[in-house]
């Protein structure tokens, strides 16, 4: 692999950021961590990664929804709104019932959907497809 796709983890479980980053590691990407929301959106601005995998539900002020919601939608993180979003969590609800429409318009979508724990087959078919490789 000649440039190394980076892949951003944004999640306040050490542990689950951790097994995430030696799977991602595995598999020959180039992974770094946030353990908030708040981090997580600074570190996007900062580390520029090809995917972020982000948890929904954090200790943080600034949850999952509400980086999606900047990242894809406010003004000042428009040069990295094409970054796709894989979003995680332990919620089991559907994800028609989590991402809401508002008329037409999608409100903080992710690209993709996994329930904790990851089903490790499907997600890492998911990150090659969103990542081209």
């Amino acid at each position: 692999m000649a440039d190394k796709a980076k892949i951003l983890i944004i999640d306040d479980d050490a542990d689950y950021r951790a097994s995430t980053r030696a799977l991602l590691e595995g598999e020959g990407y180039e992974v770094a961590e946030a353990d908030s929301g708040g981090a997580g959106a600074d570190a996007v601005r900062q580390y520029r990664p090809d995917l972020i995998v982000l948890d929904i539900m954090m200790e943080s002020p600034v949850e999952g929804y509400t980086v999606v919601q900047a990242l894809k939608f406010h003004e000042q993180y428009r040069d990295v709104a094409h970054i796709p979003v894989v979003m995680v969590s332990s919620i089991q609800e559907e994800p028609a019932a989590l991402f809401p429409m508002a008329g037409d318009v999608p409100m903080i979508t992710p690209d993709a959907y996994f329930r904790k724990p990851l089903d490790v087959p499907r997600f890492l078919a998911c990150v090659r497809r969103m990542l081209g490789s």
